[in-house]
C-alpha cells in the first residue's frame, strides 16, 4: 500500500474511481466525482492534502479537504477545514483501506496547522479516527435546531484547544459551497456525467435523496 499526492495524470482515474465509490449510495447515481472535477479550481481546495490510495499499482483509495468556516454568534467568521469526498473502490471497502487512509491524511493536515475539522458522516466509522458529535464542541450545523445532537454531523480538533485558543465557545458550520456544485450547475453536471460508461441509476432504502 502506498498513499501519495494525486497528480495530473491521475485526475480521471480517481474521479472514476470516487464515482465507483459512492454509486447509489446516497442518492440514485451520484455528483462527487463532478465535486471533486470542479473543487480542484476551486480556491477553497487544499492541493496538499488531496492524496491517493495506491495498492499493486492501482489507484484505490482517495480523499480531498476544503477550507470552511464557522460563524460565531456575533457574525465574526473564523477559519476551518473539512474534508471529502473520502473513496475507497468497492473493490477494497471494508478491508480498512478507509481507515488508514484517513488517519494518515488526518497527521497531514495536522502537520500543516490544521487545527478543526468540521464534516458529515456516520459516527459508527468516524469514531475510529477520533471524530465526535461537534455539538459536544460546541459547533451547531446550518441546517438543524441549534440545541440538536445532529448524529450525522461530526468534528474533531486536530489540535488540542484550537477552538479555545481562537476565541470559539460556540459557532455554526455551513458546508462550502463548492459541494453544491452539481445540483447547482444540472446542465454542466449532466454534459459532464454523459462522458463516462452508462451506469444504472437505482432508488435504493437509506439514500438522502
Amino acid at each position: 500500500m502506498n498513499i501519495r499526492s494525486e497528480q495530473p495524470g491521475d485526475y480521471r482515474e480517481v474521479e472514476n474511481l470516487t464515482r465507483e465509490a459512492f454509486w447509489n449510495v446516497y442518492r440514485p447515481g451520484c455528483t462527487e466525482h463532478y465535486v471533486l472535477n470542479q473543487y480542484r479550481s476551486n480556491p477553497d481546495f487544499v492541493p496538499e492534502l488531496d492524496l491517493v490510495m495506491e495498492e499493486d499499482g492501482r489507484i484505490m483509495g482517495h480523499i480531498m479537504f476544503s477550507k470552511a468556516e464557522l460563524v460565531l454568534d456575533d457574525g465574526t467568521r473564523r477559519s476551518s477545514w473539512t474534508f471529502g469526498p473520502i473513496s475507497i473502490h468497492p473493490d477494497y471497502k471494508r478491508k480498512g483501506y478507509g481507515l488508514k487512509l484517513l488517519n494518515y491524511a488526518l497527521e497531514k493536515a495536522r502537520e500543516l496547522g490544521i487545527g478543526f475539522l468540521c464534516m458529515e458522516g456516520n459516527i459508527d466509522f468516524y469514531r475510529h479516527a477520533g471524530f465526535d458529535l461537534a455539538s459536544k464542541l460546541g459547533i451547531h450545523y446550518h441546517a438543524e435546531p441549534r440545541d440538536a445532537e445532529v448524529p450525522y454531523f461530526l468534528a474533531q480538533e486536530l489540535i488540542p484547544g484550537w477552538l479555545k485558543s481562537n476565541g470559539i465557545i460556540e459557532a455554526t458550520y455551513c458546508p462550502p459551497k463548492g459541494y453544491f456544485v452539481a445540483d447547482e450547475n444540472p446542465e454542466a453536471f449532466e454534459a459532464y456525467e454523459a462522458t463516462f460508461p452508462e451506469k444504472v441509476k437505482l432508488r435504493l432504502p437509506g439514500q438522502l435523496v
